[in-house]
């Protein structure tokens, strides 16, 4: 006589699947990890923009974003490491922030393209954020560190 927890005879005995669980992607750890963020139609201008005209319009744009937990913007904070612009209107930008784990680091580089390629002969601008060199308040400028009160 079988029991209540015996299977029947002949039956066959099914087991709960496991679940799939997907490969997980090997990423860099978050310092290490470059994100670029692009904006502007990317057209040449009809004639080439005049690059030193144009450049003092880029800083201004750029001094016109902010890291949202420091009252300085980021091209006085010195997180703005090279800034190349070339008469197609193109500009390229390498940036970091002040710490790898920094809560804008997802937003903050889109913001800074979407600026850029707003200024007048800016037919895109590429910004790629970079950790080598690491940021230092060494990089900040003389303004950024009265402003902080680092003086």
């Amino acid at each position: 006589m079988s029991s209540e927890n015996e299977l029947p005879a002949n039956q066959p005995i099914r087991l709960p699947m496991a679940p799939v669980v997907p490969a997980v992607e090997e990423r860099p750890p978050i310092g290490e990890r470059n994100t670029v963020a692009t904006a502007g139609s990317g057209e040449k201008p009809a004639q080439p923009i005049d690059v030193e005209a144009v450049r003092p319009n880029v800083v201004e744009a750029l001094q016109s974003v902010y890291d949202p937990e420091i009252p300085v913007n980021i091209y006085e904070l010195g997180l703005i490491y090279a800034l190349d612009l070339d008469p197609d209107g193109l500009a390229d930008i390498k940036m970091t922030l002040t710490a790898p784990a920094c809560p804008v680091a997802g937003v903050l580089p889109q913001e800074v393209a979407d600026k850029v390629a707003s200024v007048a002969g800016i037919s895109q601008a590429r910004v790629e954020l970079v950790w080598d060199p690491p940021w230092s308040m060494e990089r900040m400028s003389e303004a950024a560190k009265l402003e902080l009160g680092f003086f």
